[in-house]
C-alpha cells in the first residue's frame, strides 16, 4: 500500500471523512497516511464538519489532473512529462513524486467527475476553488495547446465546483496572449472606462491574492503568486495601451 507523505499527508480532512475522493484514494488512506499536521481550517467553515487542508487540496487537484489526461481518452508519455513538470515547479521533487504515484493508480480507475466536483464544493472555499481551476488550466496548456475536448472538461469543471462566471472567464483568460484576454482577466470590456478599469484590478486583486490560499501552505501560496502576477500583468498591458497613469 502506497504510503502518504509529508507533502499529501499533513492537512488531510474531508478526504479522510469518504466521498468520492476518499473512494479514488482507498488505496492509499488507512493505516498507512501520516499523521495530519498543521493548520487544518477552512476559514469560514462549519466547525461540525471535517475541516479542509492541503492535503484535500492537493488530493483533489490530483484526481481532477488526472481527469483531464484522460479528456480524450488516451494518456501519451508527452503529457505525463508534462504534468510531472508541473508538480516538481510547483511543489517540488517529493510533491512530483507522490503526484506521480497517484496518477499512475488513478488512470486505471473511472473518476466521476460530478461527484468529486460536488465533493471539492461543499468542502473547499471558493478562492481555493478558483486556484484549483487555476491550476487545470495550466496543466490543459502545459503542451502548448488547449485541445476542445479539454475545453468542455474544464468548462464542465468550473460549473460543477461553482465558480461564478466572472472568476471563470478571469481564468481562462490568463492562458490567452493578447489584449482582450487582458480585459476579461480584469472581468471588464474594451468599452470600460478608466475609472471602471482600476476598480476592477483592485477587487481582482482583492480576491486573488495569494494570502486567500495561504492556510493551507506556503507552497500553495507561493504557486498562486503567478496568477496574481497575471493580474497584475493585464492591467499594465491596458493601461499602457491607453496612455493611463
Amino acid at each position: 500500500m502506497a504510503k502518504f507523505g509529508k507533502w499529501i499527508g499533513a492537512g488531510l480532512g474531508f478526504v479522510l471523512g469518504g466521498g468520492p475522493i476518499g473512494a479514488l484514494l482507498g488505496f492509499m488512506i488507512g493505516s498507512a497516511f501520516d499523521t495530519p499536521t498543521g493548520n487544518q481550517t477552512m476559514p469560514g467553515g462549519d466547525p461540525t464538519m471535517r475541516p479542509t487542508g492541503r492535503g484535500d487540496f492537493l488530493c483533489s487537484l490530483v484526481v481532477l489532473a488526472t481527469a483531464l489526461m484522460k479528456a480524450d481518452d488516451k494518456v501519451l508519455r508527452s503529457e505525463l512529462e508534462y504534468v510531472k513538470g508541473f508538480f516538481r515547479q510547483n511543489f517540488g521533487p517529493e510533491g512530483e513524486r507522490e503526484a506521480l504515484a497517484m496518477i499512475k493508480e488513478l488512470l486505471s480507475k473511472t473518476i466521476a467527475v460530478d461527484e468529486v466536483c460536488t465533493q471539492i464544493r461543499f468542502n473547499m472555499t471558493h478562492d481555493a476553488r478558483v486556484q484549483l481551476l487555476y491550476f487545470l488550466f495550466g496543466i490543459a496548456k502545459a503542451d502548448g495547446n488547449i485541445c476542445e475536448n479539454e475545453i468542455r472538461l474544464l468548462d464542465n469543471i468550473a460549473n460543477l465546483l461553482g465558480i461564478n462566471e466572472a472568476s471563470y472567464r478571469s481564468v481562462k483568460a490568463m492562458f490567452y496572449d493578447d489584449l482582450n484576454s487582458a480585459y476579461s482577466i480584469l472581468g471588464v470590456s474594451k468599452e470600460a472606462t478608466n475609472e471602471e478599469i482600476k476598480k476592477a484590478y483592485r477587487k481582482m486583486a482583492i480576491e486573488n491574492h495569494p494570502d486567500k490560499v495561504g492556510y493551507m501552505g506556503e507552497d500553495i501560496r507561493k504557486a498562486a503568486e503567478e496568477k496574481f502576477s497575471k493580474i497584475n500583468q493585464a492591467y499594465e498591458q491596458i493601461k499602457k495601451q491607453r496612455g493611463m497613469n
